[in-house]
């Protein structure tokens, strides 16, 4: 019998999870990892923590079943994107921590950027905006910063990749440098139409093409594994972004379908077939997946600060001791008690895109508790993701009246049911919450002929069903109290 591995490397923590033909996870193993913030507004990883937590998980499944490299199938590779590496070719050594994609450095240089007028040309290119949320900006600071490394980049001797890159650098032992159309298409450096690195844009971000990794389709054999530390002969059959391999684990395979991940971040995503679809209001046009010659395109809206909230109210105000006992605690009181919690911590992303909003906490009184502020951080979140998906709505001209969701924060029934309050929307959670590394799965099993997209269409379950309750006025009135709040949080850090 053969399996299918999921590496699933997200921005707190390294995951890999063994699929058996069902499609069932039968093995699971997970470590996080340090996150660093050197500065007020920076966030960095140590890449080589990152490889190293990844095949320690990686052998800890094969370990939990008495598997050994032949008996896998294939490696699905699923990871946070625009996080950015960039190391030496010779030694495979970063030059320099990861840059997250949470990271706002580069903010003031993306701002003098816009200022030139180049952003209409960047957005038809790339469907992207000019923010340091992309991986552009973050390539030019490390080139800009590390003793040598512009020359170093111009004698071809460094290798820039997100993460992606990164593992499949270590998988295959410095035989593969590549990427998929998913990453490269969040890097602002590649044409979508084109399916190519673009000239133009490696010339106004001063980035050599000798770093870039070549750039695959998302469900293919690369090559195989020949790290020591994971074994040898392993087909890597997949890379897909997380976001990206989440809508197609939730099987959104239809135009119209939108799935909404509630991870470190919140990120609502629908597939919009063959047509790239340009926003008026400032979302995302990006790839959803390439599979053979067929791209498929997504519409996209971006929340930062999602379920790191929940890990802020544990680990900076200590709250509560682990992620589980915040519905709790929130559920202690019958509502928010005038409490609006935006949880800008990062800045906002679309529609807004600020980096300059920070997190801010309106109506404390002397009656305000912890469950009340709990309550509306997580209020907080479903304000912003509501946000998208009235600004999707006004996009595309078809309301979205049904969302899957999935990621660690959908297990908290409060915060689900308040979503489908807000937005007045069905809301769907299915059995499996890690869809993700599901998604990841998916794409492998296609390209090692591991599951057909058929069999993959047999496979879903859903757990439980949501759907809004409250009276409209009333959701009109927490939804101007709501502006009230962002409109008094943006620009905070000017």
């Amino acid at each position: 019998m053969k399996y299918i591995i999921a590496i699933d490397q997200g921005t707190t923590s390294s995951r890999c999870i063994v699929y058996d033909q069902q499609a069932n996870p039968i093995a699971v193993a997970q470590q996080e990892f340090q996150q660093i913030f050197p500065q007020p507004g920076w966030v960095e990883h140590d890449a080589e923590e990152i490889w190293q937590t990844q095949a320690a998980v990686f052998r800890q499944v094969l370990a939990q079943q008495h598997l050994n490299p032949q008996d896998i199938a294939g490696i699905g590779i699923t990871n946070q994107r625009e996080t950015t590496v960039i190391w030496e070719r010779s030694t495979g050594k970063p030059i320099y921590n990861a840059i997250v994609w949470q990271d706002r450095r580069t903010a003031n240089k993306c701002a003098q950027l816009k200022e030139t007028g180049v952003e209409a040309m960047i957005k038809a290119k790339t469907g992207l905006l000019i923010d340091a949320y992309f991986s552009a900006s973050k390539i030019c600071w490390i080139l800009d910063h590390v003793d040598g490394a512009r020359d170093k980049a111009a004698r071809g001797e460094l290798a820039f990749g997100t993460i992606d890159s990164w593992l499949v650098w270590n998988l295959s032992n410095g035989e593969l440098h590549i990427t998929d159309v998913t990453n490269a298409s969040r890097t602002l450096l590649f044409d979508i139409d084109r399916l190519q690195w673009d000239d133009e844009l490696l010339q106004l971000f001063n980035i050599p093409a000798s770093l870039l990794p070549e750039v695959k389709s998302s469900s293919e054999c690369y090559g195989v594994t020949r790290h020591p530390d994971v074994g040898t002969g392993i087909p890597i059959a997949a890379i897909a972004g997380d976001q990206q391999a989440a809508l197609f684990g939730q099987q959104c395979f239809k135009e119209g379908m939108a799935k909404c991940t509630y991870g470190t971040g919140s990120f609502l995503i629908m597939n919009t077939g063959s047509r790239k679809v340009a926003s008026d209001n400032q979302l995302l046009t990006t790839i959803a997946w390439k599979i053979d010659d067929q791209v498929v395109y997504a519409l996209e809206g971006s929340v930062f600060t999602s379920g790191a909230v929940i890990q802020w109210l544990r680990d900076g105000l200590h709250l509560f001791e682990n992620a589980a006992e915040c519905e709790t605690l929130a559920a202690s009181v019958a509502d928010n008690g005038g409490v609006v919690f935006v949880p800008a911590l990062t800045g906002l992303a679309a529609p807004h895109w600020d980096p300059h909003t920070r997190g801010s906490i309106f109506g404390i009184t002397r009656g305000t508790t912890s469950g009340h502020i709990t309550r509306a951080a997580l209020e907080g979140i479903c304000f912003q993701v509501d946000e998208l998906l009235s600004t999707m709505n006004a996009d595309t001209g078809v309301p979205i009246s049904e969302l899957r969701i999935d990621g660690g924060a959908t297990a908290n029934n409060l915060l689900i049911q308040f979503q489908a309050d807000i937005s007045a929307i069905h809301i769907i959670r299915p059995s499996n919450l890690e869809t993700t590394a599901l998604g990841a799965a998916y794409l492998a099993g296609i390209a090692t002929g591991f599951w057909t997209l058929a069999e993959i269409c047999q496979k879903g379950k859903i757990e439980r069903e949501f759907h809004g309750t409250i009276a409209s006025e009333e959701i009109e009135i927490l939804k101007r109290k709501w502006l009230k709040a962002i409109d008094r949080s943006m620009h905070w850090a000017d």
